[in-house]
């Protein structure tokens, strides 16, 4: 593992009886799937509470951009809140990530929860306070796709301060995607459309000696070529240490090229080591992952393994 950077803030483990507060910085949110993830929640022994704003809804956003930035501040800022879980992502985090009081987060650091569109808000926390964060399913809780392999996997990463592994499973569509190799570096990324909306912006992160983590869901395989393809001529990949490819769900057109043609012509001659096949995203079965803290991919063993975010 690399060494631990004394910048980086990673917040306290949760523990029973924390108060854990529930957002929305994206798209708006079903009460009853948000009812779910709070009765999971609460038999862990943590204390939910939906924030006034959660399901507020204006169009495809969860209420106006000051609302969801007044939510989000409120948790930071309370000293009773431990934790942020998003509820969802979708869209519009991107729009209230100027908004954050950073001095807040710095003051008094929190682990905050989410992915999909939340890797505009982690990405956010990183650049403005180094702060660690946990990739992983959101509250409103659907447990057709998130079984208890999920929600176990949700509580370690947020309850306990073990490393975490996670495997590559030969059913996993993006499994074959694969150049071997052992990868030593800075867990950093999450969905692909965010990373790419992000460059060009204060919160796009240097990627040299990281190993970036990629996801996505019904985009196309040419879509994930562009992306792909702009992120290599903006010239953020040519430091990685190496790619961790999580679930690419849903991403098929009419056309005879696959996603799995496309991420293995894209990144496969980078000349670092890629890993395929672990279920990190939007399909069944999603698993938890630390995000901004060390990490080791194996593609002999099929792993990435990476310290706790919280402490």
């Amino acid at each position: 593992m690399i060494a631990d950077d004394p910048s980086v803030l990673r917040p306290p483990v949760l523990h029973e009886g924390d108060t854990v507060m529930l957002v929305s910085p994206s798209g708006p949110t079903r009460p009853e799937r948000v009812a779910r993830g709070v009765e999971l929640l609460t038999g862990w022994g943590l204390r939910p509470v939906v924030a006034p704003n959660a399901y507020a809804r204006r169009g495809y956003l969860a209420g106006d951009d000051a609302l969801r930035a007044a939510d989000l501040n409120a948790a930071f800022a309370d000293p009773q809140v431990r934790g942020v879980i998003c509820t969802r992502g979708g869209y519009g985090a991107q729009r209230v990530v100027d908004l954050i009081d950073m001095a807040a987060v710095r003051r008094d650091p929190k682990v905050v929860a989410g992915f999909s569109d939340i890797t505009a808000l982690q990405f956010a926390l990183w650049r403005g306070a180094r702060l660690t964060g946990v990739h992983g399913p959101g509250a409103a809780w659907v447990d057709e796709r998130t079984p208890l392999r999920s929600a176990e996997s949700l509580h370690a990463a947020l309850m306990t301060t073990a490393p975490v592994t996670v495997a590559a499973v030969p059913t996993e569509e993006t499994y074959p995607v694969r150049v071997p190799g052992r990868a030593v570096g800075r867990l950093l990324g999450g969905n692909l459309c965010l990373i790419t909306a992000t460059l060009g912006t204060p919160d796009m992160p240097d990627l040299t000696g990281a190993v970036l983590l990629v996801e996505e869901v019904q985009e196309p395989p040419y879509k994930v070529d562009r992306m792909l393809t702009h992120l290599r001529r903006a010239g953020v990949l040519d430091g990685l240490a190496g790619v961790a490819v999580g679930q690419f769900t849903d991403c098929a057109d009419g056309w005879d090229t696959t996603v799995v043609d496309v991420l293995t012509d894209r990144l496969g001659d980078l000349g670092v080591p890629v890993l395929g096949g672990l279920p990190i995203g939007h399909g069944p079965g999603q698993l938890t992952v630390p995000v901004g803290t060390p990490a080791t991919l194996d593609t002999e063993t099929g792993t990435l393994t990476t310290t706790p975010a919280v402490q």
